[in-house]
């Protein structure tokens, strides 16, 4: 025979079932949501262990009851059940959907995917270094699923209540919980202003985290316990009578010390336990702010105030919306005492924070924790609510130190969609490691956040379990296993932003990065092997590569090698380096001969500025024509070299003699027509017989002699490289021969050199 909770944890029907056999007849339609949500739970929870040991329906009690003690609504605290329930069902946001609503499905979902992503970060293996690291992204986690308050509500009360069993059971509580609880939690809901919460939390954490502190706070606590205890009732009769007797209706009370507040002002200000003024206090609640200040003067007449001790919160509320008067006087035994003055709405703010307001919704308009909800309802509804996210990103800020403004989004007009936006996702790695990606982080920004190295080599992966695809979208809370090549690298496709394989900008210059390299590989050994060619011609193998470069002027052999692959250096260089100038043939090229005193009647001349009869050659390298910027370059033995000043290896030999570049133009006098100037044409054309015939007929038809040709075919025949020098008259007249050489059949790219 099965059991009730075998049943429950198949597909929910059984637990349904159930949740009507224990329902009172006739209720249910509408039954108390907190007993019938235990009704619910009870089969499927009693005698589970929790992971940290608990019993997993005393923590759901326990959690309830926290809730019940801030004022939650019930709706809130049948929530603890279910959530814990889910752990025990095989869907179980559909089962509670069709036993409870939407509304319920939505939070046990949110609430069981953050308390996974939380116990496996406490599972990880991390080492000191990184922990820091894993409590600041566990603290982004719970913002991120802060859109749903009644979550971080949910985790606040969970989390005292784990805290309040290990300090029932005297089981040491594991210092990773206490540190996240310390660190994370109580902050969440100092910011939240929930004190009630915050200040059991930081009590329970200090005493696992700093047992010998704690012990030591409670002896001096425990000490004048007894003596304290008895002036704090007087002072708390004398002054209900003082106010009484002012006619000030007030209900006064003795403040509940903490320990951990006590040892943090004392280590912060370097104070004595006796120098603590508020160790003694008393709370005075009263009807409204005037009475609220009524109150305070009546108490600075009967006691002598503390200077400097004074705050006036209701003038100036705290940015969480806290307010109330202190003051610390002089009580009747001398000793110092701390009073708080507030109206009831302050005091239940007080103990249950802006994190209230937030559920005027769920309360209806009866109001809940003393506060109405009648008249502007949705209005109040959604200050409160901004109030909650102001809050929320203020604690975000406070954490991480971030000093950036809020601007105009949290303003009092911005939408709770604006103020809560978020735009990071938490993934795990199989060891339960946080990662956090932008939204719509897939695979490959994953790999890339875990290793350089891993993205390029990233072929797969498998998201909890299943594969998927490399540009699927990842969601918070998905543990994500790379599939990687032994070795290899990432894809073009990768960079394409329409196929989505990349969101985080990190990831895809990494990706550019390697591309890059690639390229630079392929230019240095293109560049190499031209250099080793050059070499083996000129018999000087044996040379270091090196040395060779330093020599030219490089840093490294490869910083030569990328710029001759790149075709901005010309192995003319190396052959002049490696030829003695004196057995170096004169460079060839059109001598002109025009000196400046000829260049009035002279034809198609280069002018050497100051300078008469001096030898100039056309430079082979760039085959400068009118009207080209030109340049000239002293060189030995063989007159100026005239180079384009565009030119690669003038602007280099410029740079390394500067003190040999010397100024040229060409003769103002109108140029022989019959003057000529060798040119370079660079073709590119779909190779096919007649091709080289039909081009040169070109050249035929416009009376340009062709001086040399090079040509060179693709490996299938597909294209033709051509490289032809031709001798025209000057650049103009090419263009339009250029012109004409691009409308043969098969010719794609046709340019001068």
């Amino acid at each position: 025979m099965k059991t009730a909770l075998d049943e429950a944890a198949g597909d929910g029907t059984a637990a349904i079932v159930h949740l009507a056999e224990v329902a009172p007849p006739g209720t249910l339609a509408e039954p108390d949501p907190v007993q019938r949500a235990r009704a619910f739970a009870e089969p499927l929870l009693a005698g589970q262990p929790l992971d940290t040991g608990e019993d997993a329906l005393g923590h759901a009690d326990g959690t309830a009851a926290v809730l019940r003690g801030i004022g939650a609504a019930p709706t809130l605290c049948a929530a603890a059940y279910l959530v814990y329930a889910g752990d025990y069902l095989q869907r179980p946001e559909d089962v509670v959907r069709k036993a409870f609503g939407e509304s319920y499905a939505s939070l046990v979902a949110l609430t069981r995917k953050l308390v996974q992503i939380q116990r496996a970060a406490r599972a990880a293996q991390v080492g000191v270094a990184e922990r820091a690291g894993q409590t600041e992204r566990v603290r982004k986690m719970l913002l991120a699923f802060s859109r749903d308050l009644r979550v971080v509500l949910l985790r606040l009360a969970s989390r005292l209540q784990t805290l309040r069993w290990y300090a029932a059971t005297k089981r040491p509580c594991p210092r990773e919980l206490a540190t996240e609880s310390l660190q994370v939690f109580a902050p969440l809901a100092n910011r939240l202003g929930i004190w009630q919460i915050k200040w059991e939390m930081e009590d329970l954490s200090f005493r696992f985290l700093q047992p010998d502190e704690y012990l030591r706070m409670a002896r001096l606590v425990d000490e004048k316990r007894a003596e304290r205890e008895r002036s704090v009732v007087a002072a708390r009769v004398e002054l209900a009578t003082l106010l009484a007797a002012a006619d000030i209706g007030a209900d006064v009370q003795g403040r509940p010390k903490h320990l951990y507040s006590i040892w943090k002002k004392m280590q912060g200000k370097n104070l004595a336990f006796a120098r603590v003024f508020d160790a003694r206090a008393l709370r005075v609640v009263v009807a409204d702010v005037p009475a609220c200040y009524a109150a305070l003067a009546r108490v600075h007449e009967a006691w002598k105030p503390v200077d400097g001790e004074f705050d006036d919160y209701i003038a100036r509320p705290k940015p969480n919306g806290y307010q109330s008067l202190h003051t610390v006087v002089l009580g009747v035994d001398g000793r110092p005492i701390e009073v708080q003055i507030r109206t009831r709405q302050m005091h239940e703010h007080a103990e249950h924070g802006v994190a209230a307001h937030w559920m005027y919704k769920e309360a209806g308009v009866r109001g809940y924790a003393g506060v109405s909800a009648a008249g502007d309802f949705e209005d109040r509804v959604a200050q409160a609510r901004l109030a909650v996210l102001r809050e929320l990103l203020a604690w975000e800020r406070d954490f991480s130190g971030a000093q950036a403004d809020a601007g105009a989004a949290s303003g009092p007009g911005a939408p709770a969609q604006q103020v809560a936006a978020s735009d990071r996702i938490y993934v795990f790695t199989p060891q339960a490691t946080i990662i956090d990606l932008p939204v719509g982080g897939t695979p490959v920004d994953f790999a890339y956040a875990l290793h350089t190295d891993l993205g390029h080599r990233c072929r797969g992966a498998h998201v909890d379990g299943a594969m998927v695809p490399l540009n699927t979208a990842l969601k918070s809370g998905q543990t994500v296993e790379v599939v990687a090549a032994k070795e290899g690298g990432p894809s073009l496709d990768w960079l394409n932003a329409e196929l989505g394989y990349l969101a985080s900008p990190r990831a895809r210059a990494k990706v550019r990065a390697w591309f890059n390299a690639q390229a630079e590989k392929q230019t240095i050994a293109r560049g190499r092997e031209a250099v080793e060619k050059l070499l083996q011609r000129e018999g000087r193998t044996a040379m270091e590569r090196d040395a060779l470069a330093a020599q030219l002027g490089f840093d490294s052999a490869d910083a030569l090698f990328e710029v001759v692959g790149k075709d901005e250096y010309s192995l003319r260089h190396i052959e002049n380096l490696l030829r003695p100038p004196e057995a170096a043939p004169a460079e060839p090229g059109i001598a002109l001969h025009k000196s400046k005193a000829e260049a009035g009647g002279g034809r198609g001349g280069v002018l050497v500025v100051g300078i008469d009869s001096l030898l100039t050659t056309l430079a082979r390298c760039c085959r400068p024509a009118p009207p080209d910027a030109i340049g000239g370059f002293v060189t030995r033995g063989r007159g100026v070299a005239v180079h384009r000043r565009d030119c690669s290896n003038f602007r280099h030999m410029a740079e390394v003699s500067p003190d040999r570049v010397i100024e040229v133009g060409w003769g103002t006098a109108e140029r022989d027509r019959t003057s000529v100037y060798p040119l370079d044409v660079l073709i590119e054309a779909a190779d096919r017989p007649g091709l080289l015939r039909d081009i040169s007929e070109v050249f035929a038809r416009e009376k340009m002699n062709v001086t040399g040709a090079h040509t060179e075919s693709a490996r299938d025949r597909s294209t033709a490289w051509m490289t032809l020098t031709v001798e025209a008259p000057d650049v103009a007249r090419l263009a339009q021969v250029l012109a004409q050489i691009a409308r043969v059949a098969g010719v794609r790219h046709v340019r001068r050199k």
